[in-house]
């Protein structure tokens, strides 16, 4: 909601945003833009999630021609869920940003994994958010909390994305209870995301050893483990149904592709049992019985 509300915030009907081809807001959102601004998103393939701001030059349209939708928005998502965890690099952050200042275009970050970039790369939050009108950040996934994303932007633009919040559906009230878990991450959980890191930095170990297994990226850098199952160990429904029997969860990202995620609630000593178990599920190559109609019948 808080990506929907920034675009709504930022566009008017029949106006465009940019955004890379892998990015939650052009995914995993149902088209909302679309649905519920009449925004159109028109998607720059990157590299693991990252755009080289020479890809954006060309891509700005302006209202001279009536053929067009006008571009008024570039979205940025850092960490990248579909990059594999990946942190844009701060170059191609400021390099984008400042262009977009140049052409008069406004700038979002969902920033849902923002602190997990800040950790892995040590740059501050707030040096992130510096370069961007809007950023949204997400207190449910690496800080644990058990709901809630928060917008920030100018007292202007809040303004608006209040009025924008209660038409979607999203003024709720008492939330004094979530606000106080989301209030505890932030003063508890921030730097522990190292932890998580570090796992999966263990995990994305095991992965690189073991035959039929390969990292997308190959290089892991924050909680994110995305990786490729080769067709002789199945495909990644039939490979994660195999590891669900065992007690591992695992989310099929493709047809071959699988991603872990490493959060709070999953110790050292559980990624070492993990590690364990796809070690065994690998090197045994035959699924049990019931794996694969267990795997099409929850993830179908």
């Amino acid at each position: 909601m808080s990506n929907q509300i920034a675009v709504r915030v930022h566009c008017r009907l029949g106006e465009e945003l940019l955004c890379e081809a892998q990015c939650h807001i052009y995914n995993y959102e149902q088209g909302g833009a679309a649905q519920l601004s009449g925004v159109s998103a028109r998607a720059v393939e990157g590299k693991y999630g990252v755009l080289d701001p020479a890809q954006l030059t060309a891509m700005p349209r302006s209202g001279d021609n009536p053929h067009y939708p006008v571009t008024r928005l570039v979205c940025l998502e850092n960490t990248h869920n579909r990059g594999g965890g990946r942190v844009l690099p701060y170059e191609s952050v400021t390099g984008i940003c400042g262009w977009a200042r140049g052409q008069g275009l406004a700038t979002h970050l969902d920033g849902a994994r923002l602190f997990n970039a800040a950790v892995a790369s040590g740059i501050e939050p707030a040096q992130w958010a510096q370069h961007f009108d809007t950023v949204g950040v997400c207190f449910s996934k690496g800080l644990g909390a058990p709901i809630g994303s928060a917008l920030s932007g100018t007292r202007a633009m809040i303004d608006a994305a209040l009025r924008h919040r209660k038409v979607f559906g999203g003024g709720m009230r008492q939330v004094g209870v979530i606000a106080a878990a989301a209030l505890y991450a932030l003063e508890h959980h921030v730097e522990r995301l190292a932890e998580d890191h570090a796992n999966a930095q263990l995990l994305a170990g095991a992965i690189r050893a073991l035959p039929g297994l390969e990292l997308r990226p190959p290089q892991v850098e924050t909680n994110i483990v995305v990786f490729h199952v080769a067709p002789e160990l199945g495909t990644a429904p039939e490979f994660a149904g195999r590891l669900r029997d065992r007690g591992v969860l695992v989310h099929p990202f493709g047809p071959q592709l699988l991603r872990a995620v490493t959060h709070l609630d999953v110790s050292r000593a559980d990624i070492e049992r993990a590690v364990a178990i796809l070690d065994e599920v690998v090197r045994s190559r035959a699924p049990s019985p019931s794996s694969s109609s267990k795997a099409r019948s929850a993830y179908a």
